[in-house]
Order: C-alpha cells, then structure tokens, then sequence
C-alpha cells in the first residue's frame, strides 16, 4: 500500500529499501503521474519502479506507464483481486502486445498462473511470470487459513518453484 511508504517517508523508505538488499518496487495503487516523488527517489537509489497496466488502460495510459516503470511492466491480465486461477483466456497475451507497442521493454504478467502448464502459456509471450497466490497457499494447511510447519512449508514451496520455472522454462525451448 504506497499509503504506508508515502508515511514512512519516500526519500526514507527508497534509501532504507536500497541498504535493506531492494532492488524495485511493485507500486499497484500509484500511478506514475503521481509518482513524482517515487520515481525521483528510485532513481538516486538505482531501484526498478514497476507500475500496472490492465486490459482496460487506453493507448495513452500505457504509453505513460511504459515512459516511467523501470525493471518492467506489470500486467495484470484481469481486473480485480488478483489469485490463482483454474483457466486463463487469451486476453493477457493482446495486453502485452500493446504495452511493448507503447515502449516497455519488459512485460511481466501476472494472472493467477498456479500450474506449470498456465505457466508455460504465459511465458511463451510474456517477458516474466509473476506468481504469488500459487507460492503462498504452499505455506498453508489445506483450510488456507494456518501455516504448515515451516520445513513442510519450505519443501512444497522449492518443489512449487521448480514445477512452475519448469513449465516456463520449456515454454521457451
């Protein structure tokens, strides 16, 4: 929530974040022309700023988007919450292709992808795979609501990460 950034300081955080290890920031609910203060910070920190674009965001939204993020561009293929997913449609990958028309250099794609065959299907045309929902539920009880114990967790989780880079990995010869 960049709220909590914006509190904690920008100039404070990005300095903090970049002797912490950072390397770049997911901004979901900034916006770039917003982003002054971010995108001024990151810069003299050497941190990736990643901004979204959806399916709905017009040719001029991209555009600006594509300008400012550094490191990639995150599409969330779907509007919404984003989670794990049982089917994805084709509309991420006409997303894409209109986001590298409009100048990103890297497209990452996030859109639920939790099995290494959507896995594959996304990284046949997006630069990156973002997963999180697949990953997180692997530190969880079958209920969701509880953590395993954290070797179990730790176990499902590495073998998650391989089926997952597995199926990308293949999708790209």
């Amino acid at each position: 929530n960049w709220n909590l950034i914006y509190h904690y300081g920008v100039e404070r955080f990005a300095r903090d974040f970049e002797n912490a290890g950072g390397a770049g920031l997911i901004t979901p609910d900034l916006i770039p022309d917003e982003a002054g203060e971010w995108i001024e910070a990151s810069d003299r920190h050497g941190l990736d700023r990643i901004f979204l674009v959806s399916p709905d965001s017009a040719e001029g939204r991209l555009k600006v988007v594509s300008e400012n993020a550094r490191g990639f561009v995150y599409a969330a293929a779907r509007m919404g919450v984003t989670g794990e997913r049982s089917t994805i449609d084709a509309s991420p990958e006409e997303l894409v292709s209109r986001t590298r028309a409009a100048g990103a250099k890297n497209v990452c794609v996030g859109i639920g992808v939790s099995t290494a065959e959507q896995g594959a299907r996304v990284g046949a045309y997006a630069d990156g795979v973002i997963v999180g929902s697949a990953l997180v539920h692997t530190m969880l009880d079958e209920t969701g609501k509880k953590a395993v114990a954290e070797a179990d967790g730790l176990k499902a989780l590495a073998a998650k990460a391989e089926e997952l880079a597995e199926g990308i990995h293949n999708a790209r010869g």
